[in-house]
């Protein structure tokens, strides 16, 4: 047991588990491991080497001369290194080993561990404790090492621990800093100029492996480009000679004609440098070819390099609903790079649902309660979008359709609905790691076809019906005092509406006021607690999806006053517009968009077929092209 890695946890690391250790402060973590009868006599064994007390060995630090006495067997059951010296050095090497460049703290720390199996850690020590113990073949402690700076990974380190973690040779620290930049690529950019480590500071080796990647998230191609020049502008004399390498990272294809022709051909760096030439011809001939060529000859051309779009990191699910007079069990996704709906075959075996609440937890989809057009249900279905199973959890303690859900800190909230014969204002929360539901305070109002959403550790939950009428009202949850409490009322009147939080506030998008479908949107602001108008969508709807993706709010499908329909709009507050975007498969309502994130098998939820995605890009370009008031004769001439 003494050799053998233990268990620990964060809780072990409470100074209340031991009255020998002292309290980490903010930047510091105590790793201690779980009480068990071995721990006392690796207590007693640390005692006795302090007092040097059947020392067998010592470890020199040659820079200060400071001498540790330890135990052999103890080190080396903790170290390959030390064990192979302990074991197969001459006689005379086997009790004292010198370790040139390690600093007193650290050997002191990688001691510690080796018999208590506790290391303290900081921000400012795990680089150099990682590199200790990984030169010292501490396989525990590296461990532990990378799962405390990846704990710790941000936009503003990020760059730093991938170097890190390409010097020593960690393929997990490298793969996850390198896949956090790309996901967060458009706010590194935003930040490159004030980040002395940030992306400008990468070597064109770096930038080009980046920027050629699929994964490479980006809203647009306009991001890379400004990207490249900014890079290049840092030191142009040395820089500007990669221009070439660094121009066919980029999907030209991608670019609007007016952003091309003034900011890539016309770029001084470009013009500069002839090999870049055939580039622009070949981004200025399919552009041109976009516009000339019939539909007919558009749906056999296949989509160039220089026209594909990227991945995405997260994909918006749809499953079921309400269409065609009946509850739906069909599962889409989009892929917002493609700007495609994909029809996933893995519907629920147990049968469709409509009017229930969703929520994404890791690799799972939470489809809670609901309505199937004869029984509403109490019952709650599991998605594994990695294994693609579907899985029965523990019902709810009602039945709820038109119940809202929202997922706080790992745990779901089911808020009111309709049990079919009356409304609630009852509440309860499922925890999945003991796959339970426990009631918690009731709402002060009946509420179904409400929405709710989470902001700084609260849960709001807007508008809804009562039976009687549509509400304006608003209430917060505090699950730390499992308390209501209220916010001021919405400018309208909202059941079947939906809400969202972007940008620090909160959004509440469409719904039915007791007369018309609304189009109408608003957004709270916390700091003023005051409801703002918002610019209105296209198309009224209410009981439709509502989720946020590369910053915009995604409004997909819903009822009319009509019917069901298909249309998708996004909304982007940074313009304060709402733009199209492509329609479902088929035209239904009453159903949750989840976004979902992470995935390691994303790709199954994404345009698998971007070879034939060139009759959209064509449609895309063209509305690009009118808009540039660039003719297709200056296109042509660019050409030749």
């Amino acid at each position: 047991m003494i050799g053998g890695e233990l268990r620990v946890s964060r809780a072990d690391a409470s100074p209340s588990n031991s009255s020998c250790s002292t309290a980490p402060n903010a930047s510091n973590v105590l790793f201690k491991p779980k009480r068990c009868i071995s721990y006392m006599t690796m207590r007693t064994l640390n005692d006795m080497r302090l007092s040097e007390t059947l020392c067998d060995g010592s470890i020199v630090l040659p820079e200060n001369g400071h001498e540790y006495r330890i135990h052999r067997v103890i080190i080396g059951s903790c170290s390959e290194y030390f064990r192979i010296l302990f074991t197969t050095s001459v006689p005379s090497e086997k009790y004292t080993v010198a370790i040139p460049g390690l600093p007193g703290s650290i050997m002191e720390q990688i001691i510690r561990y080796a018999y208590l199996r506790e290391c303290d850690l900081s921000e400012d020590t795990m680089y150099e404790m990682y590199a200790a113990a990984d030169y010292l073949l501490i396989s525990g402690l590296t461990e532990r090492c990378a799962l405390y700076i990846l704990d710790r990974l941000r936009l503003d380190n990020c760059v730093t621990i991938k170097h890190f973690g390409r010097q020593r040779a960690s393929k997990k620290l490298y793969d996850t800093a390198r896949m956090f930049i790309m996901k967060n690529f458009a706010h590194l950019v935003q930040l490159a100029t004030s980040n002395e480590h940030g992306l400008l500071q990468l070597d064109v080796d770096d930038i080009c492996d980046l920027l050629a990647d699929d994964l490479l998230n980006v809203r647009d191609e306009d991001t890379v480009w400004d990207f490249i020049v900014a890079w290049i502008d840092c030191d142009p004399a040395t820089r500007s000679r990669h221009i070439y390498r660094l121009m066919k990272t980029v999907r030209l294809g991608l670019l609007s004609v007016e952003y091309f022709l003034d900011k890539v051909k016309e770029n001084r760096y470009v013009v500069a440098v002839e090999e870049t030439k055939p580039l622009v011809i070949e981004a200025l001939t399919l552009l041109y070819d976009l516009e000339m060529i019939s539909s007919k000859a558009m749906q056999e051309m296949k989509t160039p390099a220089i026209a594909t779009p990227r991945l995405p990191h997260e994909v918006i699910f749809v499953v079921g609903g309400w269409g065609e007079g009946h509850s739906q069990d069909i599962i889409e996704t989009y892929d917002t790079r493609a700007d495609r709906w994909i029809r996933i075959p893995h519907e629920d075996p147990a049968g469709p649902r409509a009017y229930y609440g969703a929520a994404c937890i890791g690799r799972y989809l939470y489809f809670i309660g609901g309505y199937d057009g004869v029984e509403h249900f109490n019952t709650c279905r599991r998605f594994d979008m990695v294994q693609k199973v579907w899985a029965e959890i523990a019902p709810m303690h009602v039945r709820r359709c038109y119940v809202s859900v929202v997922v706080l800190d790992g745990i779901i909230y089911a808020l009111g609905g309709y049990n079919g014969a009356s409304r609630h204002c009852s509440a309860e929360r499922y925890d999945p790691r003991t796959n339970q539901w426990t009631t918690i305070a009731p709402m002060s109002a009946l509420r179904s076809d409400a929405d709710a959403c989470t902001l700084n550790g609260m849960i709001y939950i807007t508008g809804g019906f009562n039976g009687h009428e549509c509400l304006n009202t608003v209430e917060m949850y505090d699950p730390q005092t499992n308390s209501w409490s209220p916010v001021p009322p919405m400018l309208n009147r909202r059941s079947g509406v939906s809400c969202a939080v972007l940008g620090g506030s909160i959004y509440v998008v469409g719904g039915f006021n007791g007369l018309i479908r609304l189009n109408t949107c608003e957004r709270y602001d916390l700091t003023t607690r005051r409801w703002i108008a918002c610019k209105e969508m296209y198309h009224q709807r209410s009981n439709f999806g509502l989720e946020v993706i590369d910053d915009m709010l995604f409004a997909i499908g819903g009822y009319d006053g009509v019917g069901a329909i298909a249309y998708v709009e996004c909304y982007s507050p940074d313009t304060n517009e709402w733009l199209g975007a492509t329609d479902l498969s088929m035209m239904r309502s009453a159903f949750q968009a989840v976004a979902v994130s992470g995935l390691p098998n994303i790709q199954d939820y994404v345009q698998s077929n971007k070879e034939n995605l060139i009759n959209d890009l064509n449609e895309s370009l063209h509305g690009l092209r009118v808009s540039s008031s660039i003719s297709n004769e200056e296109i042509a001439d660019e050409v030749d």
